[in-house]
C-alpha cells in the first residue's frame, strides 16, 4: 500500500470529490480524518465505508471558513494524533453572479471558505510536518482558477489564489521535505454541478475534448499520487484533470 501508516485529513471529506479522496486514500492504507460542517450522517457513512474496507477513519466537525472553530478543532485533533502527514484542502463553496451586482458578503464567504480556510488549516498542520521533516499538502483548485469564468469572479479568484498559495508554500516548506501541490479539476459530476441546468451542462460538454464529464474518483487518483512517495520529487505544481477543457 502506498500510504500505509500515514494519517490524512480531508476537509469537506464527506461528499463529492472529498468523499472520493477519503476513500481512495484509505484504500492505499492511510488513516482518514473526514471533516464536515453540518452533515454528520454523511461523514459517518464515509467512515463506515472505510472501516468496511479494513481501514481506520474518524469524523471531525469544523467550518474552515470560521477561524476560531477551525483552530479549536485542529488543536484537539493534533493533540490526539500528534502528526498529520497528509492534508487535502478540499472544502469549498460556490456563489455565482455577475460581478456588477455581486454582494461583497458573498465574496467574503467564498474567499473565507475556499482560500483563507486552506491557509488556516495548512498553518495548523505544518508545525507537526516540519518537526517530522515530511508531509504532503494538496490544495483543491479548479480549471476556472486558470481560465476564469464569467459569473464566477469570487470562485475563480479564490481558486486562482490557491495556486499562488501552493507555490509560495512549496518554496517555504521544501527544505523540510514538505511537498505542496494543487489539483485543478474540470467539470466533475458532483452535488455542486448537479445544480446546473441541462442547457448549461450541454454547453460545458461541448468544451471538453474527451466529450464527457469527469468522475470524482478521477480527481482522487491524482490526489493519491501527489500524496504518495511516487511524487517525492514533485512540489509547487498544479495538476490539471479536466479532459482537455482548459486547452
Amino acid at each position: 500500500m502506498l500510504l500505509a501508516n500515514e494519517i490524512a485529513l480531508v476537509t469537506g471529506g464527506s461528499r463529492g470529490i472529498g468523499k472520493a479522496c477519503s476513500l481512495a486514500l484509505a484504500k492505499e492504507g492511510a488513516e482518514i480524518i473526514v471533516n464536515y460542517v453540518s452533515n454528520e450522517a454523511a461523514a459517518q457513512q464515509v467512515c463506515d465505508e472505510i472501516r468496511a474496507l479494513g481501514g481506520k477513519a474518524s469524523a471531525i466537525k469544523f467550518d474552515v471558513g470560521n477561524v476560531a472553530e477551525t483552530h479549536e478543532a485542529l488543536q484537539g485533533l493534533i493533540k490526539e494524533k500528534k502528526f498529520i502527514s497528509i492534508l487535502v484542502n478540499n472544502a469549498g463553496i460556490t456563489c455565482d453572479g455577475l460581478m456588477m451586482r455581486f454582494p461583497t458578503e458573498d465574496w467574503d464567504r467564498v474567499m473565507n471558505t475556499n482560500l483563507r480556510g486552506a491557509f488556516i488549516t495548512s498553518q495548523a498542520v505544518i508545525r507537526g510536518m516540519m518537526k517530522e521533516r515530511r508531509g504532503s499538502i494538496i490544495h483543491m483548485s479548479s480549471i476556472v482558477g486558470i481560465t476564469g469564468n464569467a459569473g464566477q469572479s469570487a470562485y475563480c479568484a479564490a481558486k486562482a489564489g490557491l495556486i499562488g498559495l501552493t507555490k509560495s508554500m512549496a518554496k517555504e516548506l521544501a527544505s523540510r521535505n514538505i511537498r505542496v501541490n494543487a489539483v485543478a479539476p474540470g467539470y466533475i459530476e458532483t452535488d455542486m454541478t448537479d445544480a446546473l441546468t441541462a442547457e448549461q451542462k450541454e454547453g460545458i460538454l461541448k468544451e471538453i475534448p474527451l466529450n464527457r464529464v469527469g468522475k470524482p474518483e478521477e480527481i482522487a487518483s491524482a490526489v493519491v499520487f501527489l500524496a504518495s512517495s511516487k511524487a517525492n520529487y514533485i512540489t509547487g505544481q498544479t495538476v490539471i484533470v479536466d479532459g482537455g477543457m482548459g486547452m
